[in-house]
């Protein structure tokens, strides 16, 4: 299999992480630049014509995009340790932690920055400043929200780690990155200790 990648961009980092924990081996990375616009190149968008990253090649041929379709597939080939739950009721309840990280944090800490950092104009052409800036703040809402959901469980998704706390993990660290938001110092100390413990785990260092 090949994994067409960006590292330290958030999805495909989300995926990478994934790979990580899982222990999953043997599986060829492609590095897309996309400060030089490899994704928009003919060759890559006859592989998808969303022109992102993450995607993977299967070894049939096949092409699967978006993170957590990739996600769901890798848990499949090896089930474990597992990150997407146990049994039905378990893997509900994860997904909502997980779409609820990645539609509410992870999507406007992107358009914050696609949006307001000079550095990723040539990727979001038009920028529109007060949008951008907007969602810088807006994206607080779902910080504030997760750092109450930690002050009572260890992890996003109750007393494990899973798929959501990857998914969380790889937002904040852009966010961090790239907007210099960092939890405790806006009173978030229970999503602030959490970022730290995650970032202890190999995973989380080998991006």
């Amino acid at each position: 299999m090949k994994l067409y990648t960006r590292q330290r961009a958030p999805n495909p980092r989300r995926v990478l992480m994934f790979i990580a924990e899982k222990g999953i081996a043997g599986i060829e990375m492609v590095e897309v630049d996309l400060s030089r616009g490899e994704h928009r190149a003919p060759g890559f968008v006859g592989l998808n014509p969303m022109a992102q990253v993450p995607l993977l090649e299967l070894d049939d041929g096949r092409q699967l995009a978006e993170s957590r379709a990739i996600c769901t597939y890798l848990e499949g080939l090896q089930p474990q340790p597992n990150l997407m739950g146990e049994g039905f009721e378990e893997r509900a309840f994860i997904e909502m932690m997980d779409r609820r990280c990645e539609l509410q944090l992870t999507l406007r800490i992107a358009n914050a920055v696609r949006h307001t950092h000079p550095g990723l104009a040539a990727l979001e052409q038009p920028q529109f400043a007060d949008f951008g800036a907007s969602q810088g703040e807006k994206m607080r809402e779902p910080a504030r929200w997760l750092d109450g959901v930690l002050a009572s469980q260890p992890y996003v998704a109750g007393a494990r780690f899973t798929i959501a706390d990857i998914t969380a993990f790889c937002a904040l660290e852009f966010a961090r990155g790239l907007m210099k938001f960092q939890p405790g110092r806006e009173g978030m100390e229970h999503l602030q200790a959490w970022r730290d413990r995650i970032a202890e785990r190999p995973s989380a260092q080998a991006m």
